[in-house]
């Protein structure tokens, strides 16, 4: 029996209803999440980008005819949290964009790049009005648009499928990254203007008055010269407010955020696309800085877990299988025909920019393929053309031509490695081979503030030329204590992590400022960033190993375990830190450098002293001994620094010697590749830097060991600074009997003895090996060289 009124038992019906198609939408979103992860851990063995898996579990899940139904009745709702996701997946693709790219001078990125969209956009507006793709009341508008589409690239799809295959480092994972972000740059920012000239109501039969257009231009041009000129104050005040390794104050957070918001509601509440708007506004606001990772990273973490497996929901939902008249010859002509367009324009754009580069067009067709890749943003277009006019099934053959331009990336990038592996088996990352018109890169570690002042008259010797500089990342090497652990702080992103700890928070604080102020003084050709290392001992140099490879560094440079006493001996040291640097020197991707401070970081700052400061390299022979005079040359342009070049050579005419080599001739033709490389590139050397008189060489013709050891006992008070090579004349007659009484293999030879406890007060030794391991693809680094 009901006592209560009509009205009541009306309002729970209604709730009672509402609460079931929220749950049940609810269920449908979770089995669409555990369905997607599944499908792409299915697919993971073929190497299929996320996007693919997705598209198939939404295409099927969004024909079951519940879902269609609690589609029907939430698909307000629903295009609602469609259209916000999709303005925040502009937004960040807009901060990643380089706003500036348009406007430099063309790169072979930017002309493969423009290359392959010019001839996609020609090909489609020619062919695209022979098949009805559209009412031809719209046929000018639509065909325009339609080819900017087509000639488009998923950047960030294109990105992670190059990173996720580890040829993200090779030249042509770097060319093909950097001519997607380019393409994808153009063609967003062409979709963008050209909705003030048509937005879409006028797709969709709506007539829009030339006031409003107007109106709608004026606005997106004045947000976009307000943004331009206030965000880079904005988001400068909020990173110098907020140094790494604090947390964010979330004052400062509710700014930035209403400041992002309202930056792109602006042009919207004058009948701009809020797409666009989001897009525009990232474009215009600093990719660099604290606060843009920070949105980056948030807004991709929202974007992959929670909104992708709606959206691809909703495709599926918007897609109707009975639909697509399969007997009709123009719908399989359309899909085909808009694939090879797309296929066929991007090859042949990218096979004639690359035959004007000098690319081989093996190389070519394998970029053109891979920058026909689509995205997320071509699926929301081709599902907005359908409620505008385009037909249904022009409609499903766009969805399905852009999952046939991402299902073939796995198997180019195989074909670009099989090639790779014919004609590069293996690559060092060695300061010899890098490009001299390249920018180096260094991560400088350091235990706490003791190091600072040798770090920073490092980094003065080693900044080389202005042009092209050094990019120099600071990284406190930091041991996880339970005490620090416990004020860890992960919210800020996946790969954030922030230290509360006030002593740690205080020793960066000063070394952040001591690095800062030196740069300010000093900052022609330095660019400086700050990162932590911080893990227990057993895993630090794992971490520092994954930080070098992450930021694609050239040389590690380790303070060493030992630290300098007042009186001027080294202490007993710290056997973590130990243990750090000899895991680093073996795993590294690239050249290691360990730095024993004798009074190297008790000179005054080099720039402000008025003496000359002496530096030696030690050159004997072998791949570490010719890194170290590769760095030397850079040591070399500073023009407070002196550098003498001492090649170690063997006294033939000693008894002793001639001995030795008779008993060791077998080692000697080993070696003899080895001593080819070693003369040949000496000579190249010479002949550039010492024959213009920039530096100074002498020879020491030496019998044995002992003879060494007197040679470098007489370095005291004539160098600041030795550098030698980890394992520079490491099977010589030179140093035979050194390893009888070696303290720190990991030094090497040379380096050990001149790092002796005991040995000096005042010379400071950097001990360089050159990168020799091999990378994981089976006897191919990521950075391999192809073209």
């Amino acid at each position: 029996m009901n006592f209560l009124p009509a009205e009541y038992s009306e309002c729970g019906g209604k709730l009672s209803n509402t609460a079931f198609t929220v749950s049940s939408n609810f269920l449908v979103y979770i089995i669409m999440v555990f369905l997607c992860n599944g499908t792409h851990l299915m697919l993971k063995p073929y190497s299929q980008p996320r996007i693919s898996s997705d598209m198939v579990v939404g295409l099927i899940i969004g024909r079951l005819p519940l879902v269609r139904e609690l589609f029907d009745g939430f698909n307000d709702t629903f295009g609602s949290i469609i259209d916000f996701g999709m303005m925040c997946y502009m937004f960040a693709l807009g901060i990643e964009m380089d706003s500036y790219a348009a406007l430099k001078r063309p790169t072979k990125e930017k002309k493969v790049a423009y290359g392959g969209l010019v001839f996609t956009f020609i090909l489609t507006i020619l062919i695209c009005p022979y098949f009805s793709y559209i009412d031809n009341r719209k046929l000018v508008e639509f065909s325009i648009c339609f080819a900017i589409a087509v000639s488009g690239t998923a950047s960030p799809v294109l990105t992670r499928l190059i990173t996720h295959l580890k040829i993200g480092k090779s030249d042509i994972g770097k060319l093909v990254i950097a001519a997607g972000m380019h393409s994808d740059f153009m063609c967003s920012m062409l979709l963008s203007i050209g909705y003030i000239i048509t937005p879409l109501p006028v797709f969709c039969k709506n007539n829009i008055e030339m006031y409003d257009k107007i109106k709608a231009g004026a606005a997106i041009v004045g947000q976009t010269v307000f943004l331009a000129i206030v965000s880079p104050f904005f988001v400068n005040w909020v990173n110098n407010e907020n140094p790494e390794g604090r947390p964010i104050k979330g004052s400062h957070l509710v700014l930035s955020i209403a400041f992002m918001v309202l930056s792109c509601s602006f042009s919207i509440v004058h009948g701009y696309s809020p797409l666009f708007s989001a897009f525009l506004t990232g474009v215009c606001m600093p990719g660099e800085g604290r606060l843009s990772k920070w949105v980056i990273t948030k807004i991709n973490y929202v974007l992959n877990n929670i909104y992708f497996p709606i959206f691809f929901l909703w495709m599926g939902c918007s897609l109707d299988l009975k639909e697509y008249d399969i007997k009709l010859p123009d719908t399989w002509s359309r899909l085909f025909v808009l694939t090879a367009v797309a296929i066929v324009g991007k090859i042949v754009g990218t096979v004639i920019s690359g035959a004007m580069l000098g690319f081989d067009w093996p190389e070519s067709i394998a970029i053109g393929l891979l920058l026909t890749t689509k995205g997320h943003l071509h699926i929301y277009l081709a599902i907005k053309a359908m409620n505008c006019g385009a037909s249904y099934s022009s409609n499903f053959g766009m969805i399905i031509a852009i999952f046939s331009t991402v299902v073939h990336g796995p198997k180019v990038v195989a074909s670009i490695i099989k090639r790779a592996r014919k004609r590069a088996p293996t690559q060092c990352m060695a300061l010899q081979l890098l490009d001299p018109a390249s920018e180096l890169r260094i991560l400088l570690c350091l235990h706490g503030t003791q190091n600072v002042p040798t770090s920073i008259n490092f980094m003065e010797i080693s900044r080389g030329s202005s042009d092209p500089g050094i990019l120099v990342y600071v990284t406190d090497m930091i041991e996880l204590t339970d005490d620090i652990a416990a004020t860890l702080d992960k919210d800020e992103g996946v790969r954030t992590t922030t230290v509360k700890d006030k002593e740690v928070m205080d020793m960066r604080d000063q070394v952040t400022n001591a690095f800062q102020t030196y740069v300010a003084e000093n900052s022609d050709g330095i660019t400086l960033k700050r990162t932590m290392a911080i893990s227990t001992i057993s895993n630090m140099p794992q971490d520092i190993c994954f930080l070098a490879e992450d930021l694609m560094i050239a040389l590690i440079i380790l303070p060493f375990h030992r630290i300098q006493r007042p009186q001027g001996t080294l202490d007993g040291g710290n056997q973590g830190f130990r243990y750090v640097n000899r895991k680093v020197l073996r795993s590294a991707s690239c050249s290691v450098g360990i730095l024993v401070d004798r009074g190297f970081g008790s000179i005054d700052q080099i720039t402000t002293s008025h003496v000359t400061f002496n530096v030696a390299v030690i050159f004997i022979g072998g791949s570490d001994d010719r890194e170290a005079l590769t760095f030397a040359t850079r040591v070399a342009q500073h023009p407070k620094v002196k550098l003498t070049i001492i090649r170690f050579l063997v006294d033939t005419n000693a008894e002793s010697s001639r001995l030795a080599r008779y008993k060791d001739i077998l080692a000697e033709q080993e070696k003899e590749k080895e001593t080819k490389l070693d003369d040949e590139y000496f000579a190249q050397f010479y002949e550039k830097h010492v024959l213009g008189g920039h530096i100074t060489y002498t020879e020491k013709h030496l019998a044995n060991a002992a003879e060494t050891f007197s040679v470098l006992r007489s370095f005291e008070g004539q160098y600041s600074l030795v550098i030698v090579g980890r394992e520079g004349g490491l099977n010589s007659i030179l140093t035979r009997g050194m390893n009888d009484w070696q303290q720190c293999p990991e030094l090497g030879p040379i380096g050990d003895v001149l790092s002796g406890p005991e040995f000096s007060l005042t010379v400071s030794v950097l001990i360089i090996q050159q990168h020799k391991l091999k990378g994981d693809l089976d006897g191919l680094d990521e950075d391999f060289s192809i073209m």
